[in-house]
């Protein structure tokens, strides 16, 4: 049996969450479509740091997939961890850690465009899609985002200050090649593994998409020309 949400009790899922209210008329048509957009945009969003979550990063990698197949035009996923995190919750406790994440978060956002996607997908792990991202310019990028959580100070307890760290991989999309997301996060997260082996607070990313194409898109890419001239 499906089971079905009540009017107020997505009321309450949106008083809980901070969001406020639809206006006008409750019940009406105009109502309900604002309170189902409501309800869409909360699904999508991290409840702590209020960037997109990992079903919405899924959705829009696959989104972004399709269009570099589509269009030819470059676009990079970054991959990024906070470093020595468990530390911080270790030493200073969860309430701390969560003030770190929080301004992860907005460091992230504030160093990136807003047509670039910012999404917390684990507890410490946070991704970046930026389209139109040329290879040319990804690891300036990289390192701005970088530099600016390295230059924040996160307010703790007792009015101490930390300063927090995090290690960046990634990967561009192969151009013109029908990839698929879990091939692109993986190329990401190798870069991003080999950042926190080089020691950490480290960018590191693909010297170039088209030498790092896997043998599976090498297929993929084969076959869209052998449609193409079929056609």
């Amino acid at each position: 049996m499906q089971a079905t949400l009540r009017p107020e009790q997505a009321l309450q899922l949106l008083r809980q969450s901070g969001r406020a209210e639809p206006v006008g008329e409750p019940g009406s048509a105009a109502w309900l479509q604002e309170l189902i957009d409501a309800l869409v945009e909360l699904s999508s969003r991290d409840a702590l740091t209020g960037l997109a979550n990992r079903r919405a990063f899924e959705l829009s990698l696959a989104r972004e997939i399709d269009r570099v197949a589509r269009s030819g035009e470059p676009a990079l996923l970054l991959a990024l961890d906070i470093d020595h995190f468990k530390r911080v919750n270790d030493s200073w406790g969860h309430i701390a850690g969560d003030a770190v994440i929080k301004a992860v978060a907005a460091a992230l956002i504030d160093s990136v465009r807003p047509m670039d996607l910012v999404a917390r997908i684990g507890g410490e792990e946070f991704a970046i899609i930026l389209p139109n991202c040329a290879s040319a310019f990804g690891l300036a990028v990289a390192e701005r985002v970088r530099r600016r959580v390295e230059s924040m100070p996160v307010a703790v307890a007792q009015g101490q200050e930390l300063q927090v760290t995090v290690s960046i991989g990634g990967a561009f999309a192969p151009q013109w090649v029908r990839s698929t997301p879990a091939l692109w996060v993986e190329r990401a997260d190798q870069q991003l593994y080999r950042a926190k082996s080089a020691g950490r607070n480290v960018v590191l990313l693909e010297p170039s998409a088209v030498s790092v194409v896997s043998n599976e898109e090498r297929r993929a890419l084969f076959e869209t020309f052998q449609n193409q001239d079929t056609e």
